[in-house]
């Protein structure tokens, strides 16, 4: 059996004589956490809510809310994590909760800034 070991990606520049060494940042957690994110408001907002009001069926906001709840929370903390560890600079982490709030915003923060 063969197991193939992959090294992480490194790159080195000179600046001042001195080497710098630049570690490629997995963001792979966050990317899936904006995903679920995204679509669980989607469907929050366009399936959920409107059973909710105009066919008296509240069963898919008791269901698809709390569920959205958490993958909302799980988005926040990956992304917060990321820049504590300072993988993300301030202004794409608030790029980033401004995105969570918005329908689809998740889907282009993934896009554009991942």
């Amino acid at each position: 059996m063969l197991v193939f070991i992959e090294k992480p990606f490194v790159s080195t520049s000179l600046l001042n004589n001195h080497a710098i060494t630049m570690k490629k940042t997995d963001f792979t957690l966050l990317r899936w956490a904006a995903l679920f994110e995204g679509t669980s408001l989607l469907l929050l907002v366009l399936i959920a809510v409107p059973l909710k009001y105009f066919a008296e069926m509240p069963i898919g906001v008791k269901i698809i809310g709390p569920l959205h709840g958490i993958l909302f929370l799980v988005f926040i903390t990956l992304l917060f994590m990321h820049y504590a560890k300072r993988d993300i600079s301030a202004g794409k982490t608030i790029i980033g909760l401004i995105a969570s709030f918005i329908p689809t915003g998740t889907f282009i923060y993934k896009a554009k800034v991942l």
